[in-house]
């Protein structure tokens, strides 16, 4: 367990748990996620300055704006096991803000709030920065990277 986080569940008081009861295929969706959003825009580089961390912090703020806001995902419904084949059955696809907005867990005040930031994004601008924000993290990790093979010595001495 990363006590780090840990700590900072305890003092949020956030239940931390390694996953929900009687699910033990969880980290497989986590995993799925991480994977399509967080590798298919930050890359595998290792961001290890801490202004790399900076740039990763605010690509994160706007790569959950566009994900939540703009980028619409499927939920499993029913799957059914004819013979070999399994058939999977799907809802319409919808953003996280659709679902949020559709359920009845918010106030009348927090839907409103919500809509309202929700009005306030452009996507076409969103695009723009995260395209930015990606081209200089990528760009402080080449020069880190390239900096570090000059003042690498030579192994050959």
């Amino acid at each position: 367990i990363n006590q780090t986080l840990l700590r900072y569940c305890k003092e949020e008081k956030i239940t931390f748990t390694r996953c929900r009861p009687y699910r033990k295929n969880d980290q497989c969706h986590v995993e799925q996620k991480n994977w399509s959003i967080v590798r298919g825009h930050v890359g595998y580089d290792r961001f290890e300055t801490e202004r790399e961390w900076c740039m990763l912090r605010t690509l994160y703020e706007t790569l959950r704006l566009y994900v939540n806001f703009f980028q619409p995902c499927q939920k499993l419904i029913h799957k059914e096991r004819i013979g070999a084949r399994v058939k999977k059955t799907y809802d319409k696809a919808r953003t996280p803000y659709q679902r949020v907005m559709e359920s009845a867990i918010l106030t009348a005040d927090q839907a409103e709030t919500l809509k309202r930031h929700y009005e306030s994004l452009n996507l076409a601008s969103l695009w723009r920065l995260l395209g930015k924000d990606k081209g200089r993290l990528w760009q402080a990790a080449k020069t880190r990277n390239e900096a570090a093979a000059v003042n690498t010595p030579e192994q050959n001495s």
